[in-house]
């Protein structure tokens, strides 16, 4: 999951900029106005605070979002890409709860120290050196057992909150490697989740008997998985075989390529950031939860 993640960060900084179409350009404008009038909207309505989390391997250091004012609302877990939780994740926290959630963001590498200590600025990925050190702290969360102890963990941390609806289902949304850790949140809580998004999610399908997809069947979770049309041209089979496994089991799911949106295109201030397609990718996650996490 990890090596797959760094291979397909390296390539996204080597995609060269193409001009846009007229259309492409309009698309691009629309989604620039809706994110800004939405980030408008949370910094005046939301309620931001730095956390720290027992678990049983530690203490995780998350960021809390809420709307503010009083009133319950149902609860949502954010997973991270590799370079974990920062600035960026913050921004997607705060606009998630001024639509009416309780959102965590954690810390994933937290077994290695805190979020400032492992952020995107500490890495150089043309240094191999690097390149080395982050898959250190990418193995750190995807280990056997650690999403199976940390998701429990940041849910009853959620549901311990006074803004936390606990009869409506939550929900977990997760970027790059986070996709893999969505599948098995929604998984080792199947009762909890309701609504689960993977956006540019790598490794969801591998050939180890550990693979994300063979947990399809414990899921009770409305899967929706947007893949980055770079990684479908890598691996074209594995939409096919994603989409096999959910029809197996008898679980609603959307498993959808984004033409022209490659391996990270969702997360702002990448190279391979494409806002239009990730107001469709972010349109497409609320109109998931507004389904499920009832």
């Amino acid at each position: 999951m990890c090596d797959d993640d760094i291979h397909q960060g390296e390539d996204s900084f080597k995609v060269a900029e193409t001009p846009l179409s007229r259309r492409a350009f309009g698309l691009a404008a629309a989604a620039a106005a809706t994110f800004a009038a939405d980030m408008a909207h949370a910094e005046a309505t939301v309620t931001e605070k730095d956390v720290d989390i027992k678990t049983a391997d530690g203490t995780c250091d998350a960021a809390l979002f809420y709307p503010s004012g009083k009133g319950k609302w149902p609860a949502v877990l954010i997973w991270t890409d590799i370079f974990g939780l920062r600035p960026v994740f913050r921004d997607m926290g705060r606009r998630l709860a001024a639509q009416g959630y309780v959102v965590l963001v954690p810390n994933p590498f937290y077994r290695k120290g805190r979020a400032q200590a492992v952020g995107a600025d500490a890495f150089d990925f043309a240094k191999p050196d690097d390149r080395a050190k982050l898959m250190t702290i990418a193995g750190s969360i995807a280990g056997p057992g650690t999403v199976e102890t940390d998701a429990p963990a940041f849910l009853a941390f959620l549901d311990a909150q006074p803004q936390t609806d606990k009869k409506k289902k939550a929900g977990t949304q997760g970027y790059c490697m986070g996709g893999p850790l969505v599948y098995r949140t929604a998984a080792v809580l199947p009762d909890r989740i309701g609504g689960a998004g993977t956006f540019h999610g790598g490794g969801l399908v591998t050939a180890t008997p550990a693979s994300p997809h063979l947990l399809i069947p414990k899921m009770k979770a409305e899967v929706y998985s947007a893949v980055a049309a770079n990684d479908d041209a890598r691996a074209p089979t594995d939409k096919d075989t994603l989409r096999a496994a959910f029809a197996a089991a008898g679980k609603k799911a959307t498993v959808l390529v984004y033409d022209g949106c490659n391996h990270g295109w969702c997360v702002k201030g990448s190279a391979v950031y494409n806002e239009a397609g990730a107001e469709k990718a972010w349109a497409e996650l609320t109109a998931l939860y507004k389904r499920n996490l009832v």
